[in-house]
């Protein structure tokens, strides 16, 4: 074998590697499947169905927050990051995120933690979002633990919560980290919907 021919293969065997581990990123789909631990000023929703089922100090609670005009609202959405069967084990160790609530952008941030994707498995990745809610809605008490209740899709708000996650993944390969090139939409009406790739 000439040398030409070899010095040829060292550069065609590297841009194979490339191609096939950018297949096998683009294999990897992400959804958005649900929402968890959702508090607004310290007040755990997770199990309330709507404004009248709080108790008179978690409503004083919220009521004095919305006085003070800070409204913290947590919750954590929970990305589903599905490698498929055939593709070789992957591990996830960014996802810059921007939040949006009623189609208004909100917050962004990054993932604090790596996490492996084993291949045929689903792994859940939690996004911890944290946002003052009167920075971007204004309302009563009622209309803004309704707006709360409504990210679980299970509250009595007579409109379901559109929330999306605007999410840029990078995935470690034998080749390094690789980013995807743009960010998957992740989300819509709370009970429906997702993306992938």
């Amino acid at each position: 074998m000439g040398l030409l021919t070899i010095l040829a293969l060292l550069l065609v065997l590297p841009s194979c590697a490339t191609l096939q581990s950018l297949t096998a990123l683009s294999q990897v789909r992400f959804d958005l499947d649900g929402v968890s631990g959702i508090r607004l000023a310290g007040v755990e929703l997770d199990r309330v169905r709507g404004y009248e089922d709080l108790s008179v100090l978690d409503a004083a609670r919220i009521g004095s927050a919305l006085v003070n005009r800070q409204l913290p609202l947590e919750a954590t959405l929970h990305v589903g990051a599905h490698n498929p069967d055939g593709n070789p084990d992957a591990r996830l160790v960014g996802l810059d995120w921007t939040f949006f609530l009623q189609d208004r952008e909100t917050v962004s941030g990054s993932l604090s933690q790596e996490l492996a994707l084993p291949s045929g498995a689903r792994t859940d990745v939690p996004v911890s979002v944290r946002l003052d809610l009167l920075e971007f809605f204004e309302g009563s008490s009622r209309d803004l633990v309704e707006l709360a209740l409504s990210l679980t899709g299970v509250g009595t708000a007579r409109e379901p919560s559109d929330l999306r996650l605007e999410a840029l993944p990078t995935i470690q390969t034998r080749l390094g980290p690789i980013q995807y090139p743009r960010p998957l939409i992740l989300g819509g009406q709370v009970g429906g919907g997702s993306a992938g790739t």
